[in-house]
């Protein structure tokens, strides 16, 4: 049986979230220009860029696989987190990363962002938007800061694919076959010797 989440909770709107999405993204400078490079980002490429999502979520453990297929090389990326106290908490992201939460912006809505503010935002933070606005429908919008200072936003509109995230869709430039969700692998972005 299926758990049950109050509507507006965090819970309820992962619920929702669960299947395989392809979102259009866009990058913006702050004025609102649209910008062919992202090259702030913890992946930086060339922008507008399409991914697929890949989101899991039991009830307790939630697993996110984004990949790029189009606008940029093919990437993948996976991270994953904990139900605890009504709150998904993050499995860490990488080297002198913060913990990073989501919460619940009321019914259909989640913040995505460190639990507190810390040295590590001074060298990257990027609070996330997710909104489901309809049925199969949804936006994620970030603002990005890097070195203190905001650089850039993203936007990104989903359209849900796939109810369930347990194989590929057949168009994925990994192949068909295989595990959607990649082995964890932390970021530098936050790290006091940044790499990335």
């Amino acid at each position: 049986m299926e758990p049950l989440f109050p509507i507006g909770s965090v819970g309820h709107t992962l619920m929702a979230m669960r299947g395989v999405w392809h979102d259009r993204v866009s990058i913006f400078s702050l004025a609102g220009v649209p910008l062919a490079d992202d090259r702030y980002s913890g992946t930086p490429g060339p922008a507008p860029l399409e991914n697929l999502v890949y989101i899991d979520f039991d009830g307790v453990r939630y697993v996110q696989t984004n990949v790029a297929f189009r606008g940029r090389e093919p990437s993948c990326r996976s991270f994953s987190g904990t139900m605890t106290e009504g709150v998904l908490v993050f499995d860490r992201l990488g080297p002198d990363a913060p913990e990073h939460i989501g919460v619940s912006g009321g019914p259909g809505v989640l913040i995505f962002s460190a639990r507190q503010v810390c040295e590590a935002w001074s060298r990257y933070h990027e609070p996330d938007w997710v909104r489901l606005i309809g049925p199969g429908q949804r936006t994620r919008t970030t603002l990005l800061y890097r070195g203190g200072e905001a650089v850039r936003t993203l936007t990104a509109e989903g359209v849900k694919i796939a109810p369930s995230a347990e194989r590929r869709v057949i168009w994925d430039p990994r192949g068909p076959d295989g595990p959607a969700h990649e082995p964890l692998r932390g970021t530098h972005v936050f790290a006091r010797t940044n790499t990335d």
